[in-house]
């Protein structure tokens, strides 16, 4: 075996929510922007296995997202630090902004002057779900932490968690493979 060993604490780095949990409540409401669009895009499937977040090797994807006779993908790069939007068709772009600590109705304000730069107009329910007390994305100053440190924590259990639920969901039959949606991560709760 070449390389060296990583600990186990690397694989599944400490993540105490009471020293993350400002990070943690910007960060549900960004996936949750980004979230909505992909459900406003993307074509319904059963049990809304069209919307989750995929693990890849820097952070989340929203994976393709239709748009016309185009496609876009959305980004969270937890090791770089940027939300990413690729688009392809005949205008190949890729344009990002910085992960880092800025309200909301911030971020919000920028993903989706980035989207329409792209001309991706993408219209969505500016209102988060399945939290108490919601505040219009617009409107949210409350939330505007981002620490790179736990971004980059919850990504790495999120990869190791990823490889359990691939495990896990190798079933052997053909009649059980059909009712399994894969490793996604929701954004709503």
């Amino acid at each position: 075996m070449t390389g060296h060993l990583v600990s186990p604490f690397e694989y599944w780095p400490s993540l105490p929510r009471k020293d993350w949990q400002d990070t943690y409540a910007t960060l549900h409401m960004w996936t949750q922007i980004v979230g909505k669009v992909r459900l406003r895009q993307a074509p319904h499937i059963n049990h809304w296995w069209q919307v989750p977040f995929y693990t890849t090797p820097h952070g989340l994807t929203t994976s393709p997202i239709p748009y016309g006779q185009r496609t876009f993908e959305v980004q969270f790069d937890f090791h770089g630090h940027r939300l990413i939007v690729h688009t392809c068709g005949e205008d190949e772009t890729t344009k990002s902004f910085p992960l880092a600590a800025r309200s909301v109705a911030e971020f919000y304000g920028r993903f989706m002057d980035l989207l329409r730069s792209l001309d991706l107009e993408v219209r969505i329910w500016p209102v988060p779900v399945e939290v108490e007390n919601p505040i219009l994305f617009k409107q949210d100053r409350t939330h505007a932490a981002y620490d790179p440190v736990y971004a980059s924590r919850l990504w790495r259990i999120l990869v190791q968690s990823d490889r359990v639920f691939q495990i896990f969901f190798r079933v052997p039959t053909k009649r059980l493979q059909k009712r399994v949606a894969g490793t996604g991560r929701t954004w709503n709760g």
